[in-house]
């Protein structure tokens, strides 16, 4: 919300306070300000001249010769405009006058003739272009005849205006208007507010003459006003109202149209205006729409309805949108002379649905969406109606035709100084509570330290203690409350268990050369079947389509990391980063229902792509492209640091190459997989040779217990002993060492295998693997004897459950 402070004066009494000062009280009561900023630089010597003569150029085709009286002289401006004529009233910059941008006017020559001073554009006086009106966009700026010659132009163009942004929680919809910013102004500064004139004639002619108003969505459309004013003049705004609605971002069009708009800024509430005459019927239906119904609206756009959309008809078809946009058909025009100012109510769940279907957004929309007042809807159009009739010459049919089941009763609330004290921490008296509620406005009876305080309607979000207590409290001035330490037993913040875990992940992971990626958690429908683990697929989920999506690139909920993580190595791939090397620890998002109907289940996953050189020691000659022993090693060395068991076996899984590509089990358990994209897949998507990985961290994080901070250095020695084992090329390394660490445990604490042979001396089907062993007990030294006990026990149970034997 912009809130003009020239506009602002004219309900509250804001003269002695500096911008910067009244900025930092209101965002002291609660509201935020985001910003001061000033319509524009500080002009000097700029004021009203009147063009006595204007002749073109004697030595220029598109240069004009004019004489301009600026009050105590006439000065020859020689000017470029295409619209300056004799007889206007234009902004004349004197010799010496100061532009913004630190421009100053000197007298010059052009083509031969002496030019002193400068005929003025609105956005040569700093007004940013995008608000100045269509007539004056590519020329000057002409005066209406009532300003007088030789006065400044600053206060005439509001050009010494400062104009506040307000960042607004969704709660306080009612500072959307000027008047609900007074009275928050007022309520801040303790001042009084002065309410606008909303007193106008009528004509002895009814309004029901020529118009009824029938209302079939009564649930969302509780109230519909219809005024006709007739015999209009369209023609520009005056000149203040144009001022204010530039500072409020508003572009003027003309008086009818800049008028609607002006009370809707200024009451929160949005009005319409119909050109009567177009709309051919002499009654206002409002309805829900029928499906596969369309209107033109006012940016000319087709759109097709629903049921869900309310409409405006004219009994047979719709001519504007509720509380959204206007119908083309019924647009004010220069030739309107007669319009159907519509003020309505329109629940704001109505709006809402039409704005998510249409993606339309409007001023209006936003105020039906987050709820107006119901005591200002019909006080808004009289407030229209009396200024159409005095800017616009209006003459406005007696009573209104309106439709009228709008609940305007006001919440009550009961509290106590008692309470209020013993909530914030303060002593404030019953009279200081009094003082409040009378600079907020609010009705309110008092017995003692009781109140029973009626909340205005223009104050939706007000409707228990806690809401009272939070304005007693904002008033009083949070600057003011007391503050304490905590008292009793307290106790030093930590991490959890699993914050710990993720912080030691990371570590680990950017220790061995990844980077720590994070990616959308919404893909597209070409990734969102891809690189999914295995024990994810076999749950036969589904995946969560958005209703809004942002964009096809982001419509469905990730079911895998992996599909956005080696996008990104194609981005980077394309720009000549090769040796990449990305991990993310993020959630996916399961469901089992085809038609979601509750929150998916979040689960946190561990991926990571890495492609191109994992080693390069230029010096040592040494090179190591990125693999899956590399892969495999990462995973390893991480399960290890985190003592975790987990079994690595060959698998054909899809999108992966079929001959580089591995499961991951824990306690026999699928919980991940590595491996190489299929080339299939890397030619599809532009990347190099790619190597994955994807662990499920929720049995991960279930099984780990905890990483000691240190291990005990053993007292007494450790022995090795090296085996190799001959034993059939189908038989799993891993599973022949988790057997040798079964037998061999408490005494061998650990078993790496160290050399896989397949070729000379050994014969064709088989393979030689080589393990070292271990042994170390942390009470005593070990002899010969028990760990030759142990190893022939280790030989004989390996031998006997895989048929193999030690290879001599």
């Amino acid at each position: 919300m912009l809130v003009s402070l020239n506009w602002l004066k004219n309900y509250v009494d804001i003269e002695s306070i500096q911008p910067e000062v009244l900025a930092e009280k209101i965002t002291k009561s609660g509201i935020e300000v985001d910003s001061i900023e000033y319509i524009a630089e500080k002009s000097e010597n700029v004021v009203v001249g009147y063009v006595e003569s204007c002749e073109q150029h004697p030595n220029a085709d598109k240069l004009n010769l004019c004489q301009v009286n600026v009050g105590e002289e006439t000065l020859q401006i020689i000017c470029g405009a295409p619209n300056v004529a004799q007889g206007q009233k234009v902004a004349v910059a004197k010799p010496g006058a100061l532009l913004p941008g630190d421009f100053k006017i000197k007298k010059v020559k052009l083509r031969g003739i002496e030019s002193n001073g400068m005929i003025c554009s609105l956005q040569e006086l700093g007004i940013e272009e995008k608000y100045v009106p269509k007539d004056a966009a590519d020329g000057i700026f002409v005066f209406p005849e009532d300003v007088n010659v030789g006065e400044s132009v600053e206060p005439l163009l509001n050009l010494n205006d400062a104009v506040l942004e307000f960042d607004l929680t969704p709660n306080r919809a009612d500072c959307l208007s000027m008047l609900g910013v007074a009275y928050e102004v007022a309520a801040i500064l303790d001042q009084d507010i002065q309410l606008p004139n909303e007193e106008y004639d009528t004509l002895e002619e009814d309004a029901s003459d020529h118009i009824s108003v029938s209302v079939d969505a009564k649930d969302i459309n509780p109230y519909y006003g219809a005024f006709i004013i007739k015999d209009l003049e369209i023609k520009p705004s005056p000149l203040w109202m144009s001022n204010y609605l530039i500072a409020a971002g508003i572009r003027p069009i003309n008086n009818v149209v800049d008028i609607t708009n002006y009370v809707l800024l200024e009451y929160g509430q949005p009005l319409h205006a119909f050109d009567y005459d177009r709309l051919q019927s002499k009654e206002i239906v409002v309805r829900r729409a029928y499906n596969g119904e369309t209107i033109v609206t006012l940016d000319e756009q087709e759109r097709t309805l629903t049921e869900d959309h309310l409409v405006i008809t004219n009994g047979k078809e719709p001519v504007a949108l509720a509380g959204v946009m206007g119908g083309h058909n019924t647009e004010v025009t220069e030739q309107t002379t007669t319009v159907l100012l519509e003020a309505a109510y329109f629940a704001p769940s109505a709006v809402r649905a039409t704005v998510k279907h249409t993606g339309l957004r409007s001023e209006s929309s936003t105020r039906f969406e987050k709820g107006i007042d119901p005591n200002r809807v019909k006080a808004a159009g009289k407030r229209a109606c009396q200024l159409l009739q005095k800017y616009a010459n209006g003459k406005i049919l007696q009573n209104i035709v309106e439709f009228d089941e709008l609940e305007r009763s006001e919440k009550v609330i009961t509290m106590n100084t008692t309470e209020i004290n013993k909530r914030l921490g303060t002593k404030i008296t019953t009279d200081e509570i009094i003082k409040i509620l009378n600079s907020l406005r609010f009705r309110f009876d008092n017995e003692g330290e009781a109140f029973t305080v009626y909340a205005p309607t223009r104050r939706q979000d007000i409707t228990i203690f806690e809401d009272m207590l939070e304005e007693v409290a904002r008033i009083y001035g949070y600057d003011q409350l007391p503050y304490t330490l905590p008292s009793g037993a307290s106790q030093a913040g930590g991490l959890t268990n699993n914050q710990q875990l993720k912080r030691n992940i990371n570590n680990f992971l950017q220790g061995a050369g990844l980077l720590e990626t994070i990616t959308y958690s919404l893909t597209n429908e070409n990734f969102i079947s891809k690189l999914i683990s295995p024990e994810i697929k076999e749950e036969n989920v589904h995946a969560v389509q958005l209703a809004m999506p942002m964009s096809e690139d982001h419509k469905y909920l990730r079911l895998s990391l992996l599909p956005e993580l080696v996008d990104i190595l194609a981005y980077n791939q394309a720009r000549n980063q090769n040796d990449l090397a990305y991990y993310e620890l993020g959630k996916i998002f399961i469901s089992a229902e085809e038609v979601l109907t509750s929150q998916p289940d979040e689960r946190l996953r561990l991926s990571g792509a890495l492609s191109g050189q994992w080693v390069e020691h230029p010096w040592q000659q040494e090179k190591k492209e990125v693999d899956f022993y590399v892969v495999k090693g990462i995973m390893e060395a991480l399960f290890n640091y985190l003592k975790i068991p987990v079994v690595f076996e060959p698998a054909r899984l899809d999108d992966l190459h079929p001959g580089r590509s591995a499961i991951m089990k824990l306690n026999n358990q699928v919980i991940g997989f590595i491996g190489q994209l299929h080339p299939v897949l890397q030619k599809k998507l532009e990347v190099k040779d790619t190597y994955v990985f994807d662990v499920n961290m929720e049995t991960v994080f279930s099984e780990f217990q905890s990483i000691p901070s240190y291990n005990e250095i053993p007292k007494y020695p450790s022995i090795a002993r090296d085996v190799a084992f001959i034993m059939d090329a189908d038989i799993h390394a891993g599973k022949v060492k988790e057997t040798i660490e079964a037998i061999g445990a408490p005494l061998v604490k650990s078993v790496n295998i160290f050399d896989v042979y397949h070729g000379e001396n050994v014969e064709e089907g088989k393979k030689s693997v080589a393990y070292s062993l271990l042994y170390q007990d942390p009470e005593k030294t070990l002899t010969d004897e028990e760990i030759e006990k142990s190893f022939n026990q280790i030989v004989e149970t390996v031998n006997n459950k895989y048929n193999t034997n030690i290879r001599s």
